[in-house]
């Protein structure tokens, strides 16, 4: 595997790091800036909302310009944002660092996947993407953990100073190690945006957002919900983020083996199985064990769903996959931030830290309810394609005979 590929995962493990360590910290940030938890969950809607219209937006400016320079515009963002996370004086522009290093989140992933696929020979394809990858996987066990652990110690501000730093060793790792690729030719983005035509796209999109909008309604408020419900110490939270990051490490796995061998029972069985887990959280969060159990379920379960719902958005878009994976990967952040904001208003209610389970679940059912009525579509769109093929040769036979 070339050096060009390590660049990436270094991107990868910072993005995945910025992304998911806010939760870790989000009492203390709420408690420095004078804001609510709700409030401060704003950060995690932001760089969701960020990511969701990035995405494609910062995929489609990708081809114009070569992938090298593209990957180093959006690490240079990346870099940019944190760094004013990290100093922002007030929390305004701590949301604001959050969006712009959010823009940089779906697009990086999107056309790093095309870079490193390009760097290795046809029958590496697979592995050279799944080690990109790798760096986002290992950022929700490792750099999500330790990020906690270094806010709660140090300060908050810290931990985003060296997500910073992390972005600018992965800028320089692309600069120095991934060749230079030329734009692609022939990409006409009006045959990308064809491929949101296609409701099954549009259904498994739809997915995407309630069953991952599932999974974050509980983790977004996990810090507070465990403190405060569940009895753990404050460091606490940082083993628990690593049950979190061990869970999504085996679910993901799972998902990846068996989508391409049943994927639809694949999504029944994760998305079900998620909506019973968060409905149980409401009671186990009580408990310790239990509840650092369930939020391992949670982990495995939630990540199951993405690599069947990754693959079933690239199966219907025909012609577009790069734009169409771009969206899906902000179809995931629009759950997030759906979820976020759900889970605020609840606890705003006064309905209690554990509150945000139920609207998770519910999410979680919704999405389990578009997968079987997905499924019903498409089996109705094949018989109907099989009626009419039959239907051919005698129509043939009648127009000859005419």
């Amino acid at each position: 595997m070339p050096l060009a590929l390590l660049a990436l995962a270094i991107g990868a493990f910072g993005i995945g790091t910025t992304e998911f360590v806010i939760m870790g910290v989000l009492p203390q940030v709420a408690s420095d800036f004078g804001v609510s938890i709700p409030t401060a969950g704003l950060l995690v809607t932001g760089y969701a909302l960020g990511v969701m219209f990035g995405a494609p937006i910062m995929t489609a400016l990708g081809t114009k310009v070569s992938r090298k320079r593209m990957l180093m515009l959006l690490m240079g963002l990346f870099v940019l944002g944190n760094l004013l996370s990290a100093i922002a004086p007030v929390f305004g522009l701590m949301l604001m660092g959050r969006v712009v290093a959010s823009l940089a989140h779906g697009a990086f992933f999107g056309i790093g996947s095309v870079v490193a696929a390009d760097l290795v020979a046809p029958e590496k394809k697979a592995g050279a993407i799944s080690m990109m990858f790798s760096g986002l996987t290992i950022a929700n066990v490792v750099g999500v953990p330790l990020g906690t652990l270094v806010g709660q110690s140090a300060g908050w501000r810290v931990t985003f100073a060296l997500v910073a730093a992390l972005g600018v060793v992965g800028l320089l790792g692309v600069a120095k190690l991934v060749p230079e690729i030329p734009k692609p030719e022939g990409v006409h983005l009006r045959h990308e945006l064809a491929a949101f035509k296609n409701a099954q796209v549009l259904l498994a999109m739809a997915m995407t957002v309630l069953g991952f909008g599932g999974v974050f309604a509980a983790i977004t408020y996990i810090a507070p919900m465990m403190t405060h419900v569940a009895g753990f110490a404050d460091g606490s939270v940082t083993w628990l983020l690593v049950l979190f990051g061990i869970g999504m490490v085996g679910g993901n796995l799972i998902g990846g083996r068996y989508a391409d061998r049943a994927l639809m029972p694949m999504l029944y069985v994760s998305l079900g199985g998620l909506a019973l887990v968060l409905t149980l959280f409401t009671v186990t969060a009580h408990t310790k064990i239990l509840a650092a159990v369930t939020i391992v379920l949670i982990g495995a379960l939630g990540f199951a769903t993405v690599p069947p719902l990754q693959k079933r958005v690239l199966d219907h878009a025909h012609g577009a996959p790069t734009l169409a994976s771009a969206a899906n990967i902000g179809a995931f952040n629009l759950g997030n931030a759906l979820s976020a904001w759900l889970g605020g208003l609840v606890i705003a209610a006064g309905l209690g830290y554990t509150a945000p389970n139920w609207v998770g679940a519910v999410l979680a059912v919704s999405a389990l309810l578009l997968a079987f009525l997905s499924a019903v579509l498409e089996r109705r769109e094949a018989a109907s394609s099989t009626a009419v093929a039959g239907a051919a040769p005698s129509e043939r036979r009648t127009a000859v005979h005419h």
